[in-house]
C-alpha cells in the first residue's frame, strides 16, 4: 500500500566504527574550540574545515556552500565600498551588511573598524528644533525658539561649523549653553583667524620675511653664484624692518676690470608693502626719482628704493666717506663690500665700548662726515644715529642710506636736524666734552647761521626756510637751494 509506514531496515555497524568516528568529532570539535571560542560556543552546530572531510552527507556540503557563498558576497560588499569611496576623505560602509566569519581572516581587507559612529561619544547632540508656531508646551510650561538654554545649546552645536583649524574643545558629558554675545564674538574671532593664516600664507609664498627670501629672490641669488661673480653665500647676518642681509664670499668679476670683494654683503629689500606705508615721503618728494613715482606700482617703489641706495652710496664714495661699496644692483638685491672680517660683522656704535680718546675720534670723524655729506655729497643721512654707524679699523664707517634726501628736499632741513639731535644726545651721555648740542651742530654742518632761543623758535625757522625753497621750486621748476648761509660752514678737526 502507498499509504502504509515504509519497512525499516537496520544498519548493521561495527562498534569499532562507531567509536572511531565519535572520537574523530570529539577531536574536531576541540580543535575549534581552541581556535575560536566564541564562534563555536554560539553556533548550533560544528564548522566544516579541511580538506580530508566526509562529503556524504547533505547537510555537510550545504555547510561548505552557504560558507563559500558568504565569502564571496563579503568580496562582493568590498568591491562596491572601494568603488562607490574612491579617493573620498567621507566614506560609506557595508559593514552592517556583512557575514563575516572568523575563518575568514587570511587578507588584511576583512579587518573590521569598530568604532560605531552612531554612538560617537564626542558627536554633538543635535538640538531641539521648535516647531512653526515658535514655541512647544503648554501654560506655565512654555517654551518659545527665543530661551536662554534653547539658544545656548544651539550656539554650542553651531561650533562645528567654525574652520578646522579653530579649537572648540569636545565637551563631553558636559551641557554646554554659550550665549548669543559669546557665540557671536567666538564666531568672528574664527573667520578673522582664517584670513589671517591666509595672508600669512600668501606672504610666505609670494614676498620675503625675515630670514627668508621669496622664490623670486633665491632664483637671483642661485644666478649670481651660478655666474661666477659670488662663490658661497654663508648666511644671513643682519634683519631689519625694511631689509635682510646675508653674508657671502665673493667670486670671480662677470665684467672686465671690476674687482669684487673677498666678503660682501647682499641686502634683500623686503617686498612686503606694509614697511613701507610711512616712508614713502622719503622718495616721493626726491626730484630724482618724482617722475617716476607715480607712475609705478607701490611694489616697483622697493626696487627704486634699493636704486636709491646705490645712489647715495655712490656719491659718498666719490667723496671718501667710509662706506660700503657698491658691487652690483639686481632688481631689489643690492650686493656691498662687506664691513667686518670672516663671516662677523663690524660692531654698531651702540654695541661697542670705546675709550674716551676714541670716543672723542669717532665724535669728530662723524662731524666732518655729516658736513661732506651735506657739502660735497648733497646729502641728509635722515637716519643717522648710533645704529646706522658700524666701528671697524679704528673708524667710524656709515650704512644705510636708502633714505637719504638731498637738502633741498621739503623735509630736508628737518631730517637733518633729527639727525644732529641723535648725534649730540649719543656723544654727551658718552663723555665727550666737546660735543655740540643739536642747534649747534645743526648750523656747523649746514652752514645756516640761525640764531633762536630755543627749540621751538630754531625748528619754526627751519620750517621758514624749506617753505621758502618749496615757493621757489613751484615758480621756477629748479631745484635751487635758496638757503642763505655765511660762506662755508667751520671745519671741526680735534
Amino acid at each position: 500500500c502507498p499509504w502504509g509506514a515504509p519497512s525499516t531496515t537496520s544498519i548493521s555497524c561495527s562498534l569499532a566504527d562507531v567509536m572511531s568516528e565519535q572520537l574523530a568529532k570529539e577531536l574536531q570539535l576541540e580543535e575549534e574550540n581552541a581556535a575560536f571560542p566564541e564562534v563555536v560556543a554560539a553556533a548550533e552546530g560544528p564548522f566544516i574545515t579541511g580538506e580530508n572531510i566526509d562529503t556524504s552527507s547533505d547537510l555537510m556540503l550545504a555547510q561548505m556552500l552557504q560558507m563559500e557563498f558568504d565569502r564571496e558576497y563579503d568580496a562582493q560588499l568590498r568591491r562596491e565600498e572601494k568603488k562607490i569611496n574612491g579617493d573620498s576623505k567621507v566614506s560609506i560602509s557595508f559593514e552592517n551588511y556583512r557575514k563575516v566569519h572568523p575563518y575568514d581572516s587570511d587578507s588584511s581587507e576583512d579587518e573590521v573598524d569598530w568604532q560605531d559612529t552612531r554612538h560617537d561619544p564626542y558627536r554633538a547632540d543635535k538640538p531641539t528644533t521648535t516647531s512653526r508656531r515658535g514655541f512647544i508646551g503648554k501654560g506655565k510650561d512654555i517654551t518659545t525658539k527665543h530661551d536662554e538654554v534653547v539658544c545656548g545649546r544651539k550656539n554650542t552645536a553651531r561650533m562645528e561649523n567654525f574652520a578646522p583649524e579653530f579649537q572648540v574643545g569636545d565637551g563631553i558629558g558636559m551641557d554646554l549653553k554659550l550665549s548669543n554675545q559669546v557665540f557671536n564674538a567666538l564666531k568672528q574671532h574664527a573667520y578673522s583667524e582664517e584670513r589671517r593664516s591666509a595672508r600669512l600664507h600668501e606672504k610666505k609664498e609670494h614676498s620675503t620675511a625675515e630670514k627668508a627670501v621669496d622664490p623670486k629672490t633665491r632664483l637671483l641669488l642661485y644666478k649670481m653664484v651660478n655666474s661666477g661673480m659670488l662663490e658661497t653665500i654663508t648666511g644671513c647676518i643682519s634683519t631689519g624692518k625694511e631689509s635682510v642681509v646675508f653674508h657671502a664670499y665673493g667670486g670671480k668679476s662677470a665684467t672686465e676690470g671690476k674687482v669684487i670683494p673677498p666678503e660682501c654683503a647682499i641686502k634683500v629689500f623686503k617686498t612686503t608693502l606694509n614697511e613701507f606705508k610711512n616712508r614713502d615721503k622719503y622718495i616721493k618728494d626726491d626730484y630724482r626719482f618724482k617722475d617716476r613715482f607715480s607712475k609705478l606700482n607701490p611694489r616697483k617703489i622697493i626696487r627704486m628704493w634699493a636704486e636709491k641706495e646705490m645712489h647715495n652710496l655712490t656719491r659718498m664714495q666719490n667723496a671718501g666717506i667710509p662706506c660700503p661699496q657698491v658691487v652690483i644692483l639686481k632688481k631689489h638685491v643690492l650686493v656691498m663690500s662687506f664691513i667686518g672680517q670672516d663671516q662677523v660683522p663690524a660692531p654698531k656704535l651702540k654695541d661697542v665700548t670705546l675709550s674716551n680718546e676714541d670716543m672723542k675720534k669717532a665724535y669728530y670723524q662723524i662731524l666732518n662726515m655729516m658736513q661732506q655729506l651735506y657739502r660735497e655729497c648733497n646729502l641728509v643721512h635722515a637716519d643717522l644715529s648710533e645704529y646706522n654707524m658700524l666701528w671697524h679699523d679704528g673708524k667710524v664707517w656709515l650704512i644705510d642710506v636708502s633714505q637719504s634726501v638731498e637738502p633741498t628736499h621739503p623735509h630736508g632741513l628737518e631730517f637733518l636736524f633729527r639727525d644732529c639731535r641723535n648725534v649730540s644726545q649719543f656723544f654727551q651721555k658718552g663723555g665727550v666734552a666737546e660735543a655740540l648740542n643739536e642747534r649747534e651742530l645743526f648750523n656747523a654742518v649746514s652752514g645756516l647761521n640761525i640764531t633762536a632761543d630755543n627749540e621751538v623758535d630754531f625748528q619754526a625757522e627751519i620750517e621758514a626756510l624749506e617753505k621758502m625753497n618749496e615757493d621757489h621750486v613751484q615758480n621756477h621748476g629748479k631745484k635751487l637751494s635758496t638757503f642763505s648761509s655765511d660762506g662755508d660752514p667751520p671745519i671741526y678737526d680735534e
